[in-house]
């Protein structure tokens, strides 16, 4: 061994273990909300006391489990979860599930695979359902391959057939999180179906797809909600944003006048997008929130276009009797003065 194959060792089994930690994370994550889907679909239909909190189940179960440490359960997380056990119910047949299951709870787990459904019989005719099921990816790929933030973007696809395709491209294509987003925002599985020539169509793909890694995997917000982590720690782009934010904080703050730091890396939902806010300022003087926001690029009206929907949300639902209307600050590397 010389120094170049000690560098090279050490640099393989660094890789391997980030890749195996992320694994065991992510399979961990899955089937923990495979099963509050699970559990959520059993009380509904069988609950004792289920007529009790009728519509109102998801918000209460949100509350209650809050109430005990268990805040990234909020009523989004838990709807998404129904929804996983239903597009995704025989995941529980998979190998590596019931090993990770057995570990976790063995009795749950044993009740689960008493009551949970078996794989569907062959339809007598071809259907677009048929034809989905046919080309779907093997379950315990999708299990052991797919993150859940994966997932959470594919049962957001109402028609089965769509979904398995996107399901084989990014396992195939060992695609990241944003580059499944990105595909399935413009349309690919619709311009593949009208493409007459699918490999070039593929290849033009291939070449502005972002591959999954460890490190992608590891900084993901499902996960840090998941270990109780801070979100800035997730959604940080580079050392140097994180920088920089640090130091404008530490500016305004000294700047007197009235600022007060609400929140970094403040989080929202919109509909089904969640946003960060770099820095959530409250100004007493104003009376009003300075929303600011740091761009690590030139200007564009992405950009501005991103921190007016931010500034319109906390309009709608921060502002309280006696506040002005919030103001928007972006920050970028380059200006654009028209």
């Amino acid at each position: 061994m010389d120094f170049d194959a000690l560098v090279a060792g050490i640099g393989q089994v660094h890789a391997q273990s980030a890749a195996a930690a992320s694994r065991a994370i992510n399979t961990t994550l899955t089937l923990r909300n495979w099963v509050i889907g699970w559990y959520i679909r059993e009380y509904e239909q069988q609950g004792a006391d289920r007529a009790t909190y009728g519509e109102a189940i998801i918000n209460q179960l949100a509350e209650a489990l809050a109430a005990r440490g268990m805040r990234d359960l909020a009523p989004r997380t838990l709807r998404q979860c129904r929804q996983f056990y239903t597009a995704y119910p025989l995941i529980w047949q998979t190998a590596s599930a019931k090993s990770l299951a057995t570990q976790l709870a063995p009795p749950m787990w044993q009740a689960l695979s008493a009551t949970s459904p078996v794989a569907p019989a062959a339809p007598d005719r071809v259907t677009g359902e048929a034809m989905a099921h046919a080309l779907a990816a093997p379950i315990e790929k999708l299990f052991t391959t797919l993150s859940f933030s994966h997932l959470a973007e594919l049962i957001s696809i109402d028609d089965p057939l769509k979904r398995a395709f996107y399901e084989i491209e990014c396992i195939r294509g060992n695609w990241a999180v944003r580059s499944l987003k990105r595909q399935i925002a413009t349309l690919y599985f619709e311009r593949s179906a009208l493409s007459k020539d699918k490999e070039k169509l593929a290849a033009m793909v291939r070449q502005g797809i972002e591959a999954a890694e460890p490190r992608l995997a590891i900084r993901d917000p499902y996960v840090f909600e998941f270990l109780g982590l801070r979100a800035q720690d997730a959604v940080a782009e580079s050392d140097l944003e994180a920088a920089l934010l640090a130091n404008l904080r530490e500016f305004l703050l000294e700047l007197g006048h009235g600022f007060c730091l609400e929140a970094q890396q403040k989080s929202i939902l919109i509909g089904k997008t969640r946003g960060f806010v770099d820095l959530v300022f409250y100004h007493r003087v104003l009376k009003c929130h300075v929303l600011v926001e740091l761009k690590v690029d030139k200007f564009t009206h992405e950009h501005i276009g991103q921190l007016n929907t931010y500034v319109t949300w906390y309009r709608k639902h921060m502002m309280m009797a006696g506040d002005n209307p919030p103001v928007g600050l972006l920050l970028c590397t380059d200006q654009d003065h028209t």
